[in-house]
């Protein structure tokens, strides 16, 4: 710092000041000075120290949480159980039940997709299973209305056939009266403007 102010001093620009002052901040480090040693990631022995690492490191889990949720507006819910069981939690949102069941649904909606094209695959051969099974009821259903194939029926089929046949036969004679008529409405027409010229 003393060379920084020699400089600053002496007409230095302010480039040369960052520059002297961030090689002390160097040699500080390579010294041992500013910087803390890696620790091996195994669990503590010592049952006092395992404690106070843990409540310091939740301490800072849960700053930073707190930070990621602020600072870029993201739905966070961090919960944590100490060794003897005691709970920790933090949410973002109003309610931390909220944003677990948000993250319920998208590891379901996730895995569904995974397993989507084998389900996909059986949803759509056991809906072509029951598609032919109605296509062929209706085919049997068919060839009895013409007739066919009566010899398997029971008596109430056969009576359900012939009321079915009737109301057919009765639909259809209405429509050829209604079609007749129409016809013959529009033979007086033509009959009327003959003779009116």
């Amino acid at each position: 710092m003393a060379a920084a102010a020699a400089m600053a001093g002496c007409g230095g620009g302010l480039q040369q000041q960052q520059t002297v002052v961030a090689a002390t901040d160097k040699q500080q480090v390579k010294a041992g000075g500013g910087r803390r040693g890696r620790r091996e990631m195994r669990r503590i022995e010592d049952a006092t120290s395992r404690q106070v690492t843990f409540s310091k490191r939740r301490s800072g889990l849960l700053k930073k949480a707190f930070e990621l949720s602020v600072l870029c507006d993201a739905e966070v819910a961090l919960i944590v159980f100490s060794p003897r069981g005691r709970l920790y939690e933090f949410a973002s949102a109003s309610d931390l039940q909220r944003t677990i069941d948000r993250y319920l649904n998208h590891t379901k909606s996730r895995s569904a997709h995974e397993n989507g094209d084998e389900s996909c695959v059986q949803k759509w051969r056991s809906e072509a299973t029951t598609l032919e099974k109605k296509i062929e009821a209706i085919d049997g259903y068919k060839s009895k209305l013409l007739g066919e194939g009566l010899g398997s029926c029971s008596v109430q089929e056969l009576q359900e056939l012939e009321v079915q046949l009737e109301k057919s036969l009765c639909c259809i004679r209405r429509k050829k009266v209604k079609m007749l008529d129409t016809h013959a409405f529009s033979l007086d027409c033509v009959y009327i403007d003959s003779s009116n010229n």
